[in-house]
Formats: C-alpha cells, sequence, structure tokens
C-alpha cells in the first residue's frame, strides 16, 4: 500500500528535523564560540561561552577554568571509553535543560545537587528584575513548570543554535551520597505525603514480607534496602521510567550526546557556582545561595545506610549507576562489598 504524496512529504520534514538534530549531537566536538551576543538591543558584549574559550584573563578565571577544562576531558574520555551506542535525541529528551536567552546560558538541572537555588538564580537572571534575591523564593516556587523555559519548548532549528552558541552547564554529585538523600528526603520526611502515596505503598507491597495495613495504606516508612530492592527490581523500569530525584545523571542531561562546557561538583559547590556566574557576567550583582539548613550527606552518612544492603544488592545497585561513576570520576566507595 503505498503512503499518498502528501504523507510522505510530512514524514519526509519531521524526519529531516530530527537528522538536524541527531547531526549536531553527533558530531560536536568544540562548541561555536564566534560571534557577540547582544543582551540588549544596540548592545554587545562577550558570551559566556567565549569567556570561557577564549581565556579571558581580566576574569581572574585561569585556575577555575583549568579544574573545568579537566572535568570536561575527563567526560569526553570516558564518553568514548564506555559508550558504544549513539541514539537521536528529541526535544522530550531536553525537558531538564533550562534556557536563559538573556545570558547565553543552558543549565540542565539534576534533583539533589542544589537545583532548587539554581533555579532561583535563573529566575532572577530571566527575571528583568521581578525578582533580585534568590533566597526570597519560595522553593516551591522555583518548581513550578513554566517559570523557566526548557529547551524542549524550542523548535529543532532553535535547539540547535542555542546549543552551539551558548554556555552549557551541568552539576554533579557522588552517585550513592545523592541517592541516599533522595531517599531521606522524600521518604523519611512526613511532608511528602505524595511520594509515600505514589511510591512507598508500591515498594511496601512488593518488598515487604507481610506488611501492617497501615503501611500498605500509607507507604509513609519505606526502609532503605526496601527501596534499594525497588531500583534494581527489573520490573521497576519495564512499567515506568524512573523518577528523576534518583534517575542516573546520564540519563536525564546525557552528557555523551550534548557537549558540557562546565562540569560543576556538589563537592566544590561554591567556587564553581562562582566560576559560573563569573562566565555569565554577573557575579557582582549576583551572589549564588548559601544556607546553614542544609540535607548534604556525606560518605560517612552513605555508608551507614549501606551497612544494612547485603553484597549482593550493593553490587547490583552499583551496576545501575556505574555509568555515572565513570563519567563523573567518581572512585568506587570504600565501605561497599560488591565482592
Amino acid at each position: 500500500m503505498r503512503m499518498p504524496r502528501g504523507g510522505r512529504l510530512f514524514l519526509a520534514t519531521c524526519l529531516g528535523s530530527l537528522f538536524v538534530l541527531v547531526l549536531y549531537f553527533q558530531s560536536i566536538t568544540k562548541p561555536e564560540a564566534a560571534g557577540k551576543m547582544s543582551s540588549s538591543p544596540g548592545k554587545s558584549r562577550r558570551s559566556p561561552l567565549q569567556t570561557l574559550y577564549n581565556g579571558d584573563q581580566q576574569l581572574d578565571l585561569l585556575s577555575a577554568q583549568r579544574s573545568l577544562q579537566g572535568r570536561r576531558e575527563l567526560l569526553e574520555q570516558a564518553c568514548l571509553s564506555h559508550t558504544k551506542k549513539r541514539r537521536v535525541l528529541s526535544p522530550p529528551d531536553l525537558k531538564h535543560l533550562i534556557v536563559d536567552d538573556k545570558h547565553g546560558l543552558i543549565y540542565c538541572y539534576v534533583p539533589k545537587v542544589a537545583c532548587t537555588n539554581w533555579k532561583r538564580v535563573l529566575m532572577v537572571l530571566t527575571s528583568d528584575g521581578r525578582y533580585t534575591d534568590p533566597l526570597a523564593i519560595p522553593a516551591n516556587e522555583a518548581h513550578v513548570a513554566g517559570n523557566l523555559r526548557t529547551l524542549s519548548e524550542f523548535s529543532v532549528p532553535e535547539i540547535n543554535r542555542r546549543l552551539r552558541s551558548y554556555l552549557k552547564f551541568i552539576f554533579v554529585r557522588e552517585p550513592f551520597e545523592r541517592l541516599v538523600s533522595a531517599y531521606r528526603n522524600k521518604f523519611t520526611r512526613s511532608y511528602n505525603t505524595a511520594f509515600h502515596k505514589r511510591y512507598g505503598t508500591k515498594i511496601i507491597r512488593r518488598h515487604r514480607a507481610d506488611p501492617e495495613p497501615e503501611s500498605l495504606k500509607r507507604g509513609h516508612d519505606v526502609t532503605f534496602p526496601e527501596f534499594v530492592q525497588y531500583l534494581v527490581d527489573p520490573r521497576t523500569q519495564r512499567e515506568e521510567p524512573f523518577n528523576e530525584h534518583w534517575e542516573r545523571v546520564h540519563s536525564l542531561c546525557h552528557p555523551c550526546l550534548i557537549h558540557y562546557d562546565v562540569v560543576g561538583k556538589y563537592e566544590t559547590l561554591e567556587p564553581d557556582a562562582r566560576a559560573v556566574l563569573r562566565l555569565a557576567g554577573v557575579e557582582g550583582a549576583l551572589q549564588f545561595p548559601t544556607s546553614g539548613k542544609s540535607t548534604r550527606t556525606d560518605g560517612d552518612m552513605a555508608a551507614r545506610y549501606f551497612k544494612h544492603i547485603s553484597p549482593f544488592y550493593q553490587k547490583r545497585l552499583f551496576n545501575l549507576y556505574r555509568m555515572d561513576f565513570l563519567l563523573f570520576n567518581y572512585s568506587t566507595p570504600e565501605y561497599l562489598r560488591t565482592r
């Protein structure tokens, strides 16, 4: 059965658009840093991407640049060593990439890696004066869909143009520390009833022997070993994708298909955040929020949680998050008993 001419034309147009996208992702080695970026009519200034790759001496970024360049190179080498297959990325894959057209920035947000504060900062940068203090923005407002634009909202040509000419940055964290932080926040806090109902009830039903009726109803008392069993259960990902709070970074941000210019780390959050704001030309007017109240975990806390996980499940969990360890140069935790 032959397809009507109009249908063939529509299909060819769609495939052509996707092909443009995949050509960019698969062929990129260095970003396009030519030309000036204008933040307002009649005003021209150096873009963050130009500042990074042209090495502006006046910004005193040399030591930070060396560290950031080393991470970029390690990431590229790891991608070449451990990534065999290439796949086409479509706009829905880009929903975690937040766009700041005014300053030429693209930020891929990773939950449990200071993403609330980064969203607050970007709301200030993109608000045209509506917001001035990141910490004055309520945390829940920072996560409201629509307050910030994502790359997935643009057409394929617009996506490619921004990926070529904007500074793309990501912040990552030791995978198991991030996982423990996600568990503590979503399953041990009484106010997270939505997560308890949505995930806790399913986890208890599947992975607890003889659960109490109240636990089955509320899902409020999931243990960390039960959470781990849920993660490594093959049924989990067959039924639906991981929630973004425990999804792997490489699945959220596609670092082997998108060339990130800056790879910041939670472990060096403050200096790395300063470097990004300095590259954006806003460091004097805006500081990255720091707060005494923190949910940061450390290696000792992660070790305490993993102490109650059997070597069998530790090995399966490490295999699940192995790519994030490799891509972002995190060592295998000493407390793991995988042999």
